[in-house]
């Protein structure tokens, strides 16, 4: 058996079941032995997608997935996707064939580029130690939640394995998932004293409590402490329903969650960053507020602001663990104030007010928030368009949003209904992730619509990809925000009366280009030309339908003032 097969059926059989990629002559054998042993693979049409194909699939999935590519340009195409995946901490394996000659035209160095980035580097280096250094990597990306770039050299590949090996016996060193971090016990004894001082506490979960064990421990932790509850953008869905949630913190949020964060005396972020963006440059946090972070990595408490209290655990265990501190002090003190023949102590109200609640429930959603609506006869308001959708759309989707000027209204006017309905790829801020973003996730999410949210730039950089999810028989919608430029670059530089000729581009018809490639398409200028959406939504939606938006551009979006301060 060669090098390449049984390190295809390794990775296999230690549980890595979906592969993205482009396959050419460096990476077909060790594909192909994947596929044989039973992984699914999916062709992408450029590397870049297929990177953040597996990126996403990866975060919506909960499992580890593998981008397969080509020695040198295969890799180096990928690298934008695999550098979203790399600072987002995702669990992906990166198998990139390797020429180690530097003469040849495949040249570049591979690890190298890997560092670059923040990915893991590591190697095959020869046919004995092949199948040991393949699941070691799956145990990297697993345990160390890393993205770990496997180099495959060609040489190494076609060797042949000596006394091959049953691969099952290998697998030991392979874990099923990263083993929850226990907090230590005086550091969940200081959260519960901290939370128990006090009277207007807001959680803020990110991406390490995306999970329903985490949801309900916080969830309960928040009841007993009165505490408000809001998301990074991340993890937005995550306590979707419930009364006080003020969903998503930072320049998404709302005016109302806005000024409710600001008046905490106490912020909690439990595996969230608390970075620039979800805590808007640190306006959101008071001047006596008391800033407390939980992180299963301990290089993370404290990396982006200030903390008074940094604790290294798990989320869903440091919060039970600060919740049985609670009711156990509690239970002593109710003891005693009953020997004393005084009344128990009555569950704290904190911010979970009559008022507060009902000013939740009528304006913590951004469709809530009152606007003018500059639609024409010609163009829609962005808004006017998302809040439609969003009442058109079932209510099960899943939605990959990319970057640019538009990014804020389907990601925050569209409603998911938990932690695993919206995909947010935006670590490393790149347009032209977002459809590719969407079928990843739509791949590990079938049970849902799957919904594309892209500016018309990032539609234009990712075309290539509507041809898989045309061809993967996706019946995804597309919407494209349409205003003919890069709208960031416009609202930023234009009122300073720069030129703008660099980043303004003649109308394109988008909805004609997606026809091409098996689509059907829609031009919506005004809300009546959204019927043809309903209609796509009753049929048997056997080809993906694709929303081309012509949007007004009259006015940047309200985050925008907010992102720009960090450059």
């Amino acid at each position: 058996m060669k090098v390449a097969e049984a390190v295809g059926r390794a990775l296999y059989a230690a549980g890595v079941g979906q592969v993205f990629g482009v396959v050419g002559s460096g990476n077909f054998h060790l594909t192909n032995a994947m596929v044989a042993a039973g992984s699914r693979f999916v062709a992408a049409r450029h590397e870049g997608g297929a990177a953040t194909m597996a990126d996403a699939y990866a975060r919506m999935s909960g499992t580890v997935a593998a981008l397969s590519v080509h020695q040198g340009p295969g890799l180096t195409n990928a690298m934008t996707g695999i550098a979203e995946a790399a600072k987002s901490r995702t669990p992906l394996l990166v198998l990139a064939a390797e020429v180690t000659e530097p003469r040849s035209n495949f040249y570049v160095d591979q690890e190298a580029l890997a560092r670059s980035v923040g990915a893991v580097s590591t190697r095959v280096t020869s046919a004995e130690d092949a199948v040991t250094e393949a699941l070691d990597a799956v145990r990297r990306a697993v345990c160390e939640r890393r993205t770990v770039l496997l180099n495959l050299p060609l040489g190494v590949q076609a060797l042949d394995v000596p006394d091959a090996r049953d691969d099952a016996s290998t697998l030991a060193v392979v874990p099923p998932e990263r083993a929850p971090v226990e907090p230590e016990f005086a550091d969940a004894e200081a959260l519960a004293r901290v939370l128990e001082k006090s009277r207007r506490p807001v959680f803020v979960a990110g991406r390490g409590a995306r999970s329903p064990g985490a949801r309900d421990a916080l969830l309960a932790l928040a009841e007993r402490h009165g505490a408000l509850l809001a998301t990074s953008a991340v993890a937005r869905g995550l306590f979707h329903g419930d009364p006080w949630s003020l969903d998503v913190s930072g320049g998404f949020a709302s005016p109302l969650a806005a000024e409710l964060i600001q008046q905490a005396d106490l912020i909690v972020g439990w595996g969230c960053a608390l970075n620039m963006w979800t805590m808007r440059h640190g306006r959101l946090i008071g001047p006596d507020t008391t800033v407390v972070q939980v992180d299963d990595d301990t290089s993370a408490l404290g990396a982006h602001r200030e903390v008074h209290l940094g604790v290294t655990g798990d989320v869903e265990l440091t919060a039970r663990r600060a919740l049985e501190t609670h009711d156990a002090n509690r239970q002593a003190l109710q003891g005693e104030q009953a020997r004393q023949g005084q009344q128990g102590q009555e569950a704290r109200q904190g911010f979970r007010t009559a008022d507060i609640g009902a000013a939740i429930a009528a304006r913590v959603r951004r469709r809530d928030v009152p606007y003018d609506d500059t639609s024409t006869r010609e163009r829609i308001d962005p808004r006017t368009l998302s809040i439609a959708l969003d009442d058109i759309l079932p209510a099960e989707r899943v939605i990959g949003v990319d970057s640019g000027n538009f990014m804020g209204y389907p990601s925050m006017y569209l409603s998911v209904p938990d932690e695993n309905g919206l995909c947010f790829t935006q670590a490393f801020q790149s347009i032209g992730l977002g459809l590719a973003t969407a079928i990843g996730a739509a791949l590990a999410r079938p049970d849902r619509l799957p919904v594309a949210a892209l500016g018309d730039g990032g539609a234009m950089m990712g075309a290539a990809e509507f041809d898989t999810v045309r061809r993967l028989g996706l019946p995804m919608v597309v919407v494209v925000y349409n205003d003919d430029a890069y709208g960031a670059e416009v609202h930023h530089f234009g009122p300073d009366g720069h030129p703008l000729e660099t980043v303004e581009f003649p109308p394109t018809d988008i909805a004609a280009v997606a026809r091409g490639y098996g689509f059907e398409a829609v031009t919506v200028r005004t809300r009546a030309d959204l019927k043809a959406v309903e209609d796509w939504l009753a049929g048997p939606r056997s080809a993906p339908l694709l929303v081309d938006a012509k949007v007004v551009a009259d006015r940047g979006a309200w985050w925008l003032e907010e992102a720009f301060r960090g450059h």
